[in-house]
């Protein structure tokens, strides 16, 4: 069976060992006789799983019972109109820190829906870092600040948790979700598109105060309340449960592998090796970050020219280096070393640089 190294941004590599579980118990889940994806929702062999999901997020996360799990369909993409929909109004906007693709996403829903406001943005350096806590501009008036702690096309992350005074702190952490440790008990509300970092895609996991998500908007249509999953459970309506079920699988893997202390110092060791790829290569190699906001989930670069470019992603795949190619709208290469990328595989790709710039220089 080949299995190449897996780089791409999402849907993105998963631990070998969770997806050899889940496909060994596919055909009779829990001696069901059924698959999980043929059980229901509402049995006690899925229920199991659904919750026990939702308390491994917790524990990694060190946070108590005045959060709530939440497992909610539609993707991030989903999340940037629910947040404005359910939280802000033209009194009290949503306040919006731009620092990639998908902050200015975030933005643009709440700004058609007349309730977003720029707190500051780096879009004029094409988004080559993370604004500073200093250049937060943010309304004590607003009803949240939000930031993209990890930007994917451009591989820029935030190093640091924003002081909002009192204002809210929501977050997407789709890219970098349960990577590192983090100060989670200074967010009021964090979403993430798992297909990146925790799983299959299907199912976004929003984790909130008990507290805030009791102050959705009542005149919403059902489905797009928060108070609607918290309520029920997240099981008003059928969930994604097969992407659940796998949410479950890799966070007790992390749990498993050591936690987020062990998972931090293997993507730090994977990071390493790729940028000094880059730095130690004479110009050939062109970080887009600086170095003060890089990524250590998403690592971008240029070479010279776009006939290296192509002709590195087409030499990597034959090294079984699959997904390097830089996002459509940025070009360049893009080297995606989740959790569950082993850091074999960032010293094969930090190696093959090496020897491609050596041929090509």
């Amino acid at each position: 069976m080949k299995r190449v190294y897996n780089f791409n941004p999402g849907p993105a590599t998963l631990p070998e060992e969770v997806l050899r579980e889940a496909q060994a118990e596919f055909l009779n889940f829990d001696s069901s006789g059924m698959s999980i994806i043929e059980i229901s929702h509402r049995s006690k062999p899925y229920e199991k799983v659904h919750n026990a999901a939702k308390a491994t997020i917790l524990e990694l996360m060190g946070l108590g019972d005045d959060y709530e799990v939440l497992f909610i369909q539609g993707g991030a993409s989903l999340q940037f109109a629910m947040i404005p929909l359910n939280f802000a109004t033209k009194e009290n906007p949503g306040s919006y820190v731009l620092s990639g693709t998908f902050s200015s996403n975030a933005f643009k829903e709440a700004d058609i829906l007349g309730v977003g406001e720029i707190a500051a943005s780096t879009k004029d350096e094409n988004f080559k870092r993370v604004p500073r806590q200093d250049e937060l501009k943010i309304n004590p008036n607003a009803a949240y600040l939000h930031i993209c702690n990890n930007n994917t096309i451009y591989g820029t992350e935030f190093h640091y948790v924003p002081e909002t005074g009192n204002v809210p702190l929501f977050a997407d952490m789709s890219s970098d979700m349960l990577s590192r440790p983090v100060d989670f008990k200074k967010f009021s509300l964090i979403y993430a598109g798992v297909q990146k970092n925790l799983g299959p895609a299907g199912v976004v996991v929003v984790v909130v105060k008990k507290s805030f998500v009791e102050k959705s908007s009542d005149i919403l249509p059902t489905m797009l309340r928060y108070d609607t999953f918290y309520k029920k459970n997240s099981l008003y309506n059928t969930p994604p449960a097969f992407s659940i079920y796998m949410v479950g699988k890799v966070v007790e893997w992390i749990k498993n592998s050591g936690g987020l202390a062990e998972m931090a110092r293997r993507n730090q060791i994977k990071a390493k090796l790729l940028y000094d790829a880059i730095d130690n290569s004479d110009g050939f190699y062109r970080g887009h970050a600086d170095k003060d906001s890089r990524s250590f989930m998403n690592v971008t670069f240029r070479l010279p020219n776009e006939e290296l470019e192509k002709k590195f992603v087409a030499e990597a795949l034959q090294k079984n280096l699959s997904g390097v190619k830089g996002h459509r709208s940025v070009g360049g290469m893009r080297a995606s070393i989740y959790n569950a990328m082993p850091i074999e595989g960032a010293e094969i790709l930090a190696d093959f640089m090496d020897k491609f710039r050596k041929s090509n220089v």
